[in-house]
């Protein structure tokens, strides 16, 4: 890890939050998501800006938006360690009791954003982490390709309620909580490591909750993001695979998630991605054991998840066969 500019080490003694900005290229839109994070008033926070192999004229640009601050570091990575990896060495870099992550294509709606989250969580010490919500940057409406939640919950997106994952484009971690779970698995590299993470979380009691009233302007910017077309697919399934394998779930169990995804990938023009993924799941899960989530935590999911989406014959209506959102 090499530094590039801003200060060497955050702030000795405690202080509110670290913010991660994962960075590849996009230079204008990260230097965005950096200024809107410095904007942020009311609270005591650092910035860490972690670059995982932006061309040198992008770089350039990031290193510009911090140079002779205090309060912001950029690092940058011998490699691209992935979503996962990339947030895991981010968080290492500080030491603040909140972690927040803030997508390189996304900027806080409010300058109070960030203290009112940290004053959520102080209101709340059983949660390890806040779901932020994610809105369209240019309407506001709500940015449906960023809704990690059963689709019937989505009338109540202005709303607080408890859920079993945040999504990645924006939420804040208890440090506690990260350190109690481990952080990230990166072996997952890009989806589903937020869903990873709180099933962790919440088979140590923890709560996740969503806050609709903390917003986050996501720009959606197709520049340098997977296609369904390409790999994001076989990342989806795979990962998704591994992870229900991690948390006790057995292979025969999990057959009707994986006919489910055959026929997905089948309308979608994307079988052989489903082909490939599932063998790769079954791989990568040999590595790992299978730890069986508690009683607390299964009736936990249920209740904050499964309730929501309804008998077994809408979810195959509307999960299975309906086709993903637009064909490349």
């Amino acid at each position: 890890m090499q530094h590039i500019a801003g200060a060497a080490a955050p702030p000795d003694g405690e202080y509110d939050a670290d913010v991660v900005i994962l960075s590849l290229d996009r230079a204008e839109e990260t230097v965005a998501a950096i200024r809107s994070a410095l904007d942020q008033r009311g609270v005591a926070r650092h910035v860490f800006v972690v670059d995982q192999g932006s061309q040198p004229e992008h770089l350039a640009q990031l290193a510009d938006a911090v140079a002779g601050r205090g309060d912001a570091t950029l690092v940058r990575l011998d490699r691209n360690h992935g979503v996962a990896g990339g947030r895991n060495r981010g968080a290492a870099l500080g030491h603040a009791r909140v972690i927040v992550a803030l997508d390189n294509d996304a900027e806080f709606a409010d300058a109070d954003t960030l203290a009112r989250a940290i004053a959520a969580l102080d209101a709340a010490p059983e949660v390890a982490a806040l779901a932020f919500r994610i809105v369209v940057y240019a309407d506001g409406s709500d940015d449906l390709s960023s809704w990690g939640y059963p689709t019937s919950l989505l009338a109540r997106a202005g709303e607080a309620f408890d859920a079993v994952t945040f999504v990645g484009a924006g939420h804040a971690i208890r440090r506690a909580a990260w350190d109690a779970a481990g952080g990230y698995d990166e072996a997952l590299f890009f989806t589903w490591e937020e869903y990873d993470f709180c099933l962790r979380a919440i088979a140590r009691g923890w709560r996740v909750r969503y806050r609709g009233d903390l917003l986050i302007r996501h720009k959606v910017s197709p520049e340098r993001r997977f296609a369904w077309s390409g790999t994001r697919w076989f990342y989806f399934v795979r990962n998704r695979l591994y992870v229900g394998r991690k948390a006790g779930e057995s292979w025969p169990h999990m057959a009707p998630r994986i006919a489910g995804y055959v026929v997905k990938g089948a309308r979608n023009g994307v079988l052989w991605q489903t082909l490939r993924a599932v063998p790769a799941a079954w791989r990568m899960a040999r590595r790992v054991p299978a730890v069986k989530l508690p009683d607390a935590a299964r009736a936990y999911l249920v209740a904050n998840d499964t309730a929501h989406r309804g008998s077994a014959l809408t979810r195959l209506r509307r999960e299975v066969l309906a086709a993903l959102p637009g064909r490349a």
